[in-house]
């Protein structure tokens, strides 16, 4: 359903894309800053092993991730507006205790609350976008959307490099930056949004359930578990994996293993998510006047990424290891994420999307679940951070392989 909702001549899809837009930036200023500040936070808390960092990010993606099905559920039943609030509030709470933090158990229970509130997020996004955005346009706004998430990771890094690491800023104000940053984006959303009460809600979907209650339960488990869904949740698992390993390790692996320093840290870092912008704007719309291509350009920036990854890892100059990190940006996660995404709105159930987009970003998010502690688990056994990129490469790859399987066998089928 599209909204056609116009005022000055923006329409009402225009605003959630703004919105939306700004949710994922002010997400992914906070997302990689603990990371980046690793070595500021050990001043204040103590030394710590690669295993013991890596579970700050393995925190707030756990509980994020155990968000997921249960804020889509919610969604469908109560509206975005009554999920995402909330959340928000919490997530700037969380960001207070890890600025106010003294120990490493007190920047757990941060990460963990602030995945709790970024939960509610992804399934009120994707809904808000599946229902008001145009199909023709979904893949090209949806990428509008995703630059939210690149532009603030890429803010994020730079600004912890010069702010932090070069002028001596307290890493804490950087939280508490993020906390006043996100009290602004609740009332955005409490203004822009515009859904049924609560209670309209309820009453609609109690509406349905008279309907057709035990037919469209069925249908609607079945559906979020066909073979083209489970293929979108193996790519998207893979995606996912490979990218929250390099928004985790990328710094620290730039600083320890290839004498980056102060603010080139972040300056090499933030490429990856500079370089996404305009991929993912250019390859989306093109998309979007080949959507019946929209497979083969999923499996093709998939290849890509792996390959890319690779040439920056195993560069031998400086300037290779960069030409690869902006080839990753330009063919990674941001850039294949809205086709994929829009790709799922075509298949998924129409009256669940909630749903169906939680089940979906559980999948992809439980693998940055495993990604930050394991390749510091492997970095500790090894000595080289290398090794938790290959097994990322490799996962990708695989991945890929069996989405293109699936998808043709589903294909031969028809």
């Amino acid at each position: 359903m599209t909204t056609i909702e116009t005022k000055g001549g923006i329409q009402y899809w225009h605003k959630i894309v703004a919105l939306l837009f700004l949710g994922w930036l002010v997400m992914w200023i906070y997302r990689p800053v603990l990371a980046a500040l690793f070595p500021e936070i050990q001043q204040t808390v103590g030394p710590q092993s690669n295993t013991e960092l890596g579970l700050i990010a393995s925190c707030y993606f756990f509980s994020y991730t155990l968000m997921q099905i249960p804020a889509g559920i919610l969604v469908d039943k109560y509206g975005k507006k009554a999920v995402v609030i909330p959340g928000f509030i919490l997530f700037t709470i969380a960001a207070v205790i890890i600025g106010n933090a003294h120990s490493m158990m007190m920047i757990y229970i941060g990460s963990l609350l602030a995945g709790l509130g970024c939960g509610s997020y992804y399934g009120s996004a994707w809904s808000l976008s599946a229902e008001n955005i145009p199909a023709e346009h979904r893949s090209f706004a949806s990428a509008i959307i995703n630059t939210g998430a690149a532009l603030g990771m890429g803010i994020c890094l730079l600004s912890t490099s010069f702010l932090v690491k070069s002028l001596d800023m307290p890493w804490q104000y950087m939280l508490f930056i993020i906390a006043a940053l996100t009290l602004a984006l609740i009332a955005g959303f409490a203004i822009i949004i515009k859904e049924p009460s609560i209670k309209t809600v309820i009453a609609r979907n109690k509406q349905q359930k008279h309907k057709t209650v035990t037919e469209t339960t069925t249908k609607q488990k079945h559906s979020f578990f066909t073979s083209p869904m489970v293929a979108c949740y193996i790519m998207y698992f893979a995606t996912c994996y490979g990218y929250y390993m390099v928004v985790s390790w990328l710094p620290n692996f730039l600083e320890t293993e290839r004498g980056f320093s102060g603010g080139s840290v972040g300056s090499a870092s933030s490429l990856v998510a500079f370089a996404a912008i305009p991929g993912a704007l250019v390859i989306s719309k093109i998309s979007d006047k080949f959507r019946s291509k929209r497979l083969m350009f999923i499996i093709v920036l998939e290849l890509l990424s792996a390959v890319t990854l690779l040439m920056a890892v195993q560069s031998a100059t400086i300037t290779l290891l960069l030409i690869g990190l902006v080839l990753y940006g330009l063919f990674g996660k941001f850039v294949v994420e809205p086709i994929l995404i829009s790709h799922v709105a075509d298949i998924a159930p129409k009256n669940s999307y909630g749903t169906a987009f939680g089940v979906f970003n559980f999948f992809g998010m439980s693998s940055s679940v495993i990604a930050p502690p394991l390749t510091g688990l492997l970095a500790d056994i090894t000595g080289t951070k290398i090794t938790g990129f290959y097994v990322a490469i490799a996962i990708l790859i695989i991945a890929t392989a069996l989405f293109f399987l699936i998808n043709l066998r589903k294909h031969i089928t028809y």
